[in-house]
């Protein structure tokens, strides 16, 4: 196909001219650069070394510009120096320095900061109050990272807002770790210490470790009120809980009785609920447990006969997983159904221990298709059984004590010895007596304490508690009705469910740090409440968690007191927490908030889901997967911090194994903001969050992006900025970006007024990466290289970045104020002084920039442009080429395997194999070719389309020069071509501009010519004559090929080859 010049086509072509961008072609560089192993180890060195200076001079910047500064464009502002460049590399350390204890000094989260965007409304929310018992992990992080957003959001929007920090005392948790400690440390128990003793290493405990949450938080960045902060235990809330008690008391809600409850043996204890981990067992498994010498086998099930009495030989066989409470068998119970028990109804059983005869009772609770069809009845230590035992009358027998040891009802040979000792104690009295009738594996779910490790036991105890039906219905009620919205709706059933089959709430715990029940004991069990102290001995035992915690909306404003906190932010306006807090903590606190204030505490709820390390396994310290959000901040070494925690030896290997699996070189910094939009950019719909570090390294990635940006903005926005509302775009690339810019404002204002942050964060990654930096500041950077440049493109970003730093602020306060403070300010009117008070956009303002048809036709555009780069990788043009040129292709000597056609390098060169492998320089030549492209379309309004983003197009193609092909014109012969569907095509003219011979002593001239696919063997044939006579000696300048019109050759070292 014959080549035709470019000049034969300029006429009937609309608009043919250079990109702006593309220079011309300037010689490559004929000096040799070394390679292979130890250049890349050179270059590596090298990097980390200007890492490192970078680094330290960041931080030096810090240390060293931490003083009040002179006048710069915000004179409020200290500790932070503003005035000179940004710096080259984006560090969240620099960033995020010194900004939170400004953000404080100045009360921008205090309710009463005068917002000149005032809307007269309120939003208060106070967070959830993590556990005093050390620090926060990554689940905290999620909680802090939405809220925050919200908050500030709200702020930025005009409205008062109050979000109350707090902390919960948290008496089992606080209580175990205290212990541990002790005798880590001391080698001392706790009752061998009085109450008051103890309770002063509690305190003191707190006094050390408490502040550690409050950094954390600053860590953050969480815009808390810290003047409100509150703690459970504080005298206030201490007034609120005695409060409670007695109104609850005096209502009839709340009462004293003896009751089967969760008891935990190791901590000696009644425990809630959601301290109790059920733990699903496939068959038998060995547990080491704590208290108890040696492991215990569990999913297994006992067959133990029950002789019928008065009938030798006859026998009612029975199955259980807990011999050890066969000393409190009652009775026998089978369904009335069961055809094989007919004949024994009414008859009575030997105890297969004691002896004594036991009823057979007939109960249609009793499985008959489970096992035997008969089960014991053990009404001391089983809720199943406690109810069938109160149906019948029967009288319970505690064969357990509080210490998991067994009672004197057992008699002398198993009284005092440890629950599952004696278990093993009893099975071989059954194999002894000849009662003992199998054992076989029996899959089942083992209730463990989540704090101490230990099976729970059902014991019945005298204990609070406090009546739940009638709040209950209340409750489910709000949420029927709509007067509770919990979000994600799917939350309604389990809500339901919950409340339609709740029980009375056990509150009191037998610990010795929490709050103390306010009954005195006045004669025996008998009991009086007050507020004030009475005549008698205080109960020892203290209330459960829950039931202060469940009082913290209302108790952290300054209930029972008429407070003006009390009386603006009351109730809250929403209430944002884990799905697992669902039913243990939102639950309680609508109902006593509903009975105790009168009205719901929140109208609405948002639950997130629970984050998973990326194996899907829960967090737990002893796994060693619990990451403190620190740690990804600023990068750590998590091996030290295990060996400075709290784990006993076993929990510390394995950890410690796992950490070295998961986290092999540590942590590396990723910074606070990058942490809170990876945390938010997982939707509340789905399930569990599977949150990763590099996840979270590549949010830091976008966040340097940004950085870049904001470096490339600065420069041509010195000028003094335009209002949004008065800039009118000037060119059609303007308009584009500005419409980009409006809708995502509004994608970010549909996804917070819908709590759905995982769609703000989309919409503010594709604006900031895919419109703003890979779209529009490459189209617009070769007209900014010329000067004077056209007015439109610099006040169109810095509305870019103005507008698109604030819709970033709630997520990325530390990135946006440290960019958006560097800013110049716009003429007249006062502007905020922070960005976190700063107005947020609103997408209505932004109505006039929208141009949703405009934006359409524009991905026609990228199209284009996508295809005009698959045509340079397939012809192997790099973007990284000077521009103007077409990459190099490469023609590599070597005389084992002869001329060969290298691809293209961003180095700029490319040597022979072998002479790659000997660490020195082959002969290469290089080829430089330009490129131009015609659009044809047989759409008129295509057609126009691509005129209007000529330069654009080019631009962002990378190409030389762009024009039109009219409908109907012949289409260029030998031109590289691609389909734009089936109404437009590319083509691309290849043109080579220079060439290059480079050796170590020899080179070839720069020539002129042409190149065509069909032609790449010529050109290697005329390339290796010239070599053939070259190598002979000859130094006439040979005629390789019709490709160079010129060229010399001076004999230079042959190939290593």
């Amino acid at each position: 196909m014959p080549h035709l010049p470019l000049v034969s086509f300029r006429s009937p072509f609309w608009g043919l001219k250079p990109s702006r961008g593309f220079p011309r072609f300037h010689p490559l560089s004929t000096h040799s650069k070394p390679h292979g192993s130890s250049l890349s180890r050179r270059n590596h060195e090298a990097k980390q070394k200007r890492q490192r200076e970078k680094q330290a001079a960041l931080e030096a910047g810090i240390a060293g510009k931490s003083k009040v500064r002179g006048q710069t464009a915000c004179p409020w502002l200290f500790e932070k120096n503003l005035e000179g460049l940004l710096p080259p590399a984006y560090s969240p350390r620099y960033v995020e320095a010194a900004w939170y204890s400004w953000w404080v000094r100045e009360g921008f989260f205090k309710p009463e900061y005068q917002l000149p965007q005032a809307t007269g409304e309120t939003f208060s929310m106070c967070i959830p109050p993590p556990n005093v018992t050390g620090s926060l992990h990554i689940g905290h992080a999620l909680t802090v990272a939405i809220q925050d957003a919200l908050v500030r959001w709200h702020r930025m929007c005009g409205d008062q807002v109050l979000w109350v920090p707090g902390s919960d005392h948290a008496g089992i948790a606080t209580q175990a770790v205290v212990e541990k400690q002790l005798w880590k440390e001391r080698g001392v128990r706790r009752h061998e210490l009085n109450r008051e003793e103890f309770l002063r290493e509690v305190w003191k405990w707190k006094e050390e470790k408490g502040g550690e949450i409050s950094e954390q938080l600053q860590a953050l960045g969480a815009s808390l009120d810290w003047d409100r902060e509150c703690f459970t235990m504080d005298a206030g809330s201490s007034v609120a809980v005695t409060e409670a008690f007695v109104r609850l008391y005096e209502a009839g809600l709340l009462y004293r009785s003896q009751q089967l409850v969760n008891w935990s043996c190791a901590l000696r204890s009644a425990i809630s609920d959601i301290e109790v981990e059920s733990r699903p067992l496939p068959g038998r498994t060995e547990l080491r447990l704590p208290g108890c010498p040696t492991p215990v086998s569990f999913g297994l099930l006992v067959s133990v006969a029950f002789p019928v009495d008065g009938e030798p030989g006859e026998e009612v066989v029975v199955g259980t997983t807990r011999p050890e409470t066969l000393p409190g068998d009652v009775a026998v119970a089978v369904h009335p159904g069961d055809s094989r028990y007919t004949h024994l109804h009414g008859r009575q059983l030997r105890h297969p221990l004691t002896g004594q005869l036991l009823p057979l009772i007939t109960d249609s609770a009793v499985q008959p298709h489970v096992g035997t069809g008969a089960v014991k009845v053990t009404p001391a230590h089983s809720p199943a059984d406690a109810e069938l035992g109160a149906r019948h009358g029967l009288s319970p027998l505690s064969v357990i004590a509080e210490d998991g040891t067994m009672t004197s009802l057992c008699g002398d040979w198993l009284q005092g010895l440890h629950r599952f000792v004696a278990r093993e104690k009893i099975m071989s009295a059954l194999r002894e007596r000849g009662l003992f009738r199998g054992l076989q594996n029996h899959p089942m779910v083992l209730p463990i304490c989540s704090r101490s490790g230990d099976v729970v036991e059902y014991l019945l105890k005298s204990q609070w508690f406090v009546r739940c039906q009638e709040m209950g219905a209340r409750a489910a009620q709000a949420v029927e009705s709509g007067a509770l919205e919990l979000s994600p709706s799917f939350h309604q059933k389990n809500w339901q469910h919950w409340f339609s089959h709740i029980g009375d709430w056990c509150v009191s715990r037998q610990l010795w740090w929490g709050h103390r029940i306010p009954a005195y004991l006045v004669v025996g069990e008998h009991t009086k409440v007050g507020r004030r102290k009475r005549m008698g001995g205080l109960d020892p035992d203290v209330l459960d968690t829950w039931f202060s915690s469940a009082l913290f909306p209302f108790a952290a404003l300054g209930w029972p007191q008429e407070t003006p906190d009390l009386a603006r932010f009351y109730p809250l306006s929403l209430l944002e927490t884990g799905s697992d807090l669902l039913l243990f903590w939102v639950g309680r606190m609508v109902m006593l908030g509903t009975q105790l204030t009168g009205q719901l505490p929140f109208s609405k709820v948002l639950l997130h889901s629970m984050v998973r390390d990326r194996q899907g396994r829960k967090m737990s310290k002893s796994l060693g997967n619990v990451l403190d959000p620190r740690d990804i901040i600023s990068g750590a070494e998590l091996q030290a911090k295990l060996r400075d925690g709290n784990l006993d030896s076993t929990e510390l290997a394995i950890a410690a194994t796992a950490q070295r699996k998961d986290f092999p070189h540590g942590i590396p910094e990723c910074g606070t903001d990058a942490l809170r939009f990876a945390l938010c950019s997982h939707g509340a719909l789905g399930g569990d969050l599977h949150l990763s570090v590099s996840e979270v390294l590549s949010s830091r990635h976008f966040c340097n992006k940004i950085w870049n940006a904001l470096r490339f903005v600065l420069n041509p926005a010195s000028s003094s900025p335009t209002p949004p509302a008065c800039l009118s775009p000037s060119s059609p690339m303007d308009a584009w970006i500005l419409s980009r810019l409006a809708h995502a404002a509004w994608e970010c204002e549909r996804g917070f007024l819908a709590r759905e942050l995982s769609l703000i964060t989309r919409a503010l990654h594709h604006f900031w990466l895919h419109s703003l930096c890979d779209v529009y500041l490459e189209a617009v950077k070769p007209v900014l290289s010329h000067s004077p440049h056209a007015p439109g493109p610099p006040q169109v970003l810095f509305s870019c970045a103005d507008v698109g730093l604030r819709l970033l602020a709630p997520l990325m306060p530390f990135l946006a104020e440290e960019l958006w403070q560097r800013l110049p300010r716009r003429p007249g009117g006062r502007s905020a002084p922070s960005i976190c008070v700063a107005p947020y956009p609103i997408a209505r303002s932004l109505e006039h920039w929208r141009q949703p048809e405009l934006e359409q036709r524009f991905s026609r555009v990228q199209e284009a442009v996508q295809a005009l780069r698959a045509l340079r990788a397939t012809y192997q043009l790099t973007k990284a080429r000077p521009r103007g040129e077409m990459g190099p292709g490469f023609l590599s000597p070597c005389r084992t395997k002869g001329w060969r056609r290298s691809g293209v390098s961003q180095s700029g060169a490319r040597r022979c194999r072998m002479g790659r492998e000997a660490g020195s320089p082959a002969l290469t030549l290089t080829v430089a070719l330009s490129s131009s492209v015609l659009l044809q379309s047989s759409e008129p309004g295509e057609q126009g389309l691509f005129e209007a983003f000529l330069e654009p197009l080019g631009t962002l193609g990378h190409c030389a020069a762009v024009g039109l092909l009219p409908p109907g014109v012949a289409v260029p012969s030998g031109w590289a071509q691609a389909a734009l569907g089936d109404t437009a095509q590319v083509y691309m003219e290849l043109q080579v501009t220079g060439a290059d011979w480079r050796g170590r002593e020899g080179c070839w001239e720069e020539g002129k010519g042409r190149v065509r696919e069909s032609e790449e063997k010529g050109m290697a044939r005329g390339v290796r004559q010239a070599a053939d006579e070259a190598d002979a000696g000859g130094t006439e300048k040979p005629e390789p090929s019709l490709f160079f019109r010129r060229a010399w050759w001076s004999p230079g070292p042959s190939c290593p080859c």
